[in-house]
C-alpha cells in the first residue's frame, strides 16, 4: 500500500504495462515487414520496459526503514536505480537502435509494407501518448504553480524518466511512420535507416539528461533554495540567535532533506528567556548576602543554560519540521 502512494509509482506502473504490450506488437510488425526502424522501435520499447522495471525496484527499495547499517534510511535507492535505468537507456536503447540504423544504412534490405505496420504504429502512439500524459499530469500535480522547466528541475527521477522516455517514444513512433512512408514513396530503404539513427540520437540525449540528474542527487544535491531561505528565516527570527554559520543541506531521498548549521547565540537574549527581571531580582535578593547560596545559584544557573539551549533547539526543530515535513534530519551546533 505504501508503494502505491509513493511519488512516481502510478506513471511507472502504467509505463511498464503499456511498454510491455507495445514491445510485443512492434516485434511482431518488425518480423513481418523486415523494417529496420520498426525493429529499432521494438528494441526501444523493450529497453523502456526493462528500465522502468528498474525504476520500480528503486521505488520499492527506497521505502525500507532505517536500520543500524543505514541510519538515515534508503531514500537514495531510487536515485541509484534510476541512474542504472538511465544507463540502460543509453547503452541498450540508444546503442542498439543506432547500431541497427547504421547497419541498415550500410547493408540496405527491401522492406515489405503492410497494413500491420500502420495498425501497430497507431496503437503504439495511443498507448505511449496515454502513459506520457499520465507522467505529465503527475509532474504538474507536484508543482501546480511552477513553470515546466522548474517542474522538471525538481521532479521525482522516476516520474521524469517515464515522462522523457514516453516523450521520445511518441516522437519515435512519428519518426518511424515518417521514415517508413518516405521509404515507401521513394523506394529507398535509406530513409528507414536514418529513422533508426534519429531515434537512437533522441534516446542518447534523454539518457544523458537522466544520468546527470540522478548523479546530482546521489552526490548530495542541496534542497531547493527557497526552502533553505525559509528555514534560515525561521531560525534567524528568534532573538536568541545572533548569527547562522555554515548552513548546509543534502537530499536523502525524493523530497527528503538533511540540514546542518551552526549558531552563534545572543547571551543577553538567552538570559532574558531564562529569567524575567522580577524573578532574577528575587533570586538576587535571596543570595547577595550569602556566599554559599550564591555558589549554589551559580551551579544551578550553569545547569539551566544547557537545558535552555536544548529546549530552544527542540523548538526550532519542531517549527521547521511542521512547516517543511520533508526536512527529516536536523543537526544544530552551537558555537
Amino acid at each position: 500500500m505504501e508503494l502505491r502512494k509513493t511519488a512516481g509509482f502510478v506513471p511507472v506502473a502504467l509505463a511498464i504495462a503499456g511498454n510491455a504490450f507495445v514491445t510485443a506488437i512492434k516485434f511482431a510488425a518488425a518480423l513481418a515487414s523486415g523494417s529496420s526502424v520498426m525493429l529499432s522501435e521494438a528494441v526501444h520499447s523493450a529497453a523502456d520496459t526493462l528500465n522502468q522495471v528498474l525504476l520500480l525496484i528503486g521505488l520499492r527499495r527506497s521505502l525500507k526503514k532505517p536500520d543500524e547499517e543505514f541510519e538515515y534510511g534508503y531514500g537514495n535507492e531510487r536515485f541509484f536505480w534510476a541512474l542504472i535505468s538511465a544507463c540502460g537507456v543509453f547503452f541498450v536503447g540508444a546503442g542498439v537502435t543506432a547500431y541497427h540504423g547504421v547497419s541498415a544504412l550500410l547493408h540496405p534490405e527491401p522492406i515489405e509494407f503492410s497494413y500491420l505496420i500502420l495498425i501497430v504504429l497507431v496503437v503504439s502512439l495511443i498507448v505511449e501518448a496515454y502513459t506520457f500524459y499520465r507522467a505529465a499530469r503527475e509532474l504538474r500535480a507536484h508543482a501546480p504553480d511552477s513553470a515546466w522547466r522548474e517542474r522538471i528541475e525538481r521532479a521525482d527521477p522516476a516520474t521524469l524518466a517515464v515522462y522523457l522516455e514516453d516523450a521520445v517514444a511518441v516522437l519515435g513512433v512519428l519518426i518511424a511512420a515518417g521514415a517508413i512512408a518516405l521509404s515507401y514513396l521513394t523506394g529507398s530503404s535509406t530513409w528507414d535507416a536514418w529513422g533508426s539513427i534519429a531515434i537512437g540520437a533522441l534516446l542518447a540525449v534523454t539518457a544523458i539528461v537522466l544520468i546527470v540528474k540522478n548523479r546530482a542527487y546521489l552526490v548530495g544535491r542541496t534542497m531547493p533554495e527557497e526552502m533553505q531561505k525559509a528555514v534560515r528565516e525561521i531560525i534567524a527570527a528568534d532573538p536568541a540567535v545572533e548569527k547562522i554559520v555554515d548552513f548546509k543541506s543534502a537530499t536523502m531521498g525524493f523530497g527528503v532533506y538533511r540540514i546542518k548549521f551552526e549558531l552563534e547565540l545572543n547571551g543577553s537574549a538567552l538570559l532574558q528567556s531564562a529569567y524575567r527581571d522580577a524573578a532574577l531580582r528575587a533570586e538576587y535578593e535571596d543570595v547577595h548576602d550569602d556566599f554559599e547560596a550564591f555558589k549554589k545559584f551559580c551551579v544551578d544557573y550553569a545547569d539551566r543554560i544547557p537545558r535552555l539551549i536544548g529546549r530552544k533547539v527542540d523548538e526550532w526543530e519542531s517549527v521547521i519540521k511542521k512547516q517543511y515535513p520533508g526536512v527529516r534530519h536536523i543537526d544544530i551546533e552551537v558555537n
